[in-house]
């Protein structure tokens, strides 16, 4: 287990941890629709379109899609496992999704939701996760 739920990755692990996610998934940031959906999908992949949830004036289907994905991403890991947490070009972390988002833990260091930039879930050995693209 981690001594902190939740710590930044240090400068050589986080460019390792991008260089293999740039490799393994084709990575191509771009705000043209022409060059989305911005990875090489897994074959088991599932995508959805967020579009509509920002619009909402309660954001009662955001709130629930971050639960879900929260909750989904917590189920596949074993009680000592940790996730990657990657923004890119910002701070990317390590955690323990058993131990935060709950009363008293801290929260996940970032949301399912790509509010702006590209929000990256993988497991440590990048066999699952989730992509939010802004």
């Amino acid at each position: 287990m981690m001594e902190d739920p939740v710590a930044a990755l240090p400068e050589a692990e986080y460019r390792r941890v991008w260089d293999r996610f740039y490799a393994e998934f084709n990575f191509q940031p771009s705000t043209s629709s022409l060059k989305w959906p911005g990875i090489k999908e897994p074959a088991s992949s599932v995508t959805w379109s967020l579009a509509t949830l920002p619009d909402e004036p309660d954001y009662e289907r955001l709130d629930r899609l971050v639960e879900v994905v929260e909750q989904g991403l917590a189920s596949c890991v074993g009680p000592q496992a940790t996730l990657f947490a990657l923004d890119w070009q910002h701070t990317s972390y390590r955690f323990a999704p058993q131990v935060v988002g709950g009363p008293g833990q801290p929260a996940w260091p970032l949301s399912p939701y790509p509010d702006g930039d590209y929000f990256i879930f993988l497991s440590e050995d990048f066999r699952f996760g989730s992509f939010g693209h802004p």
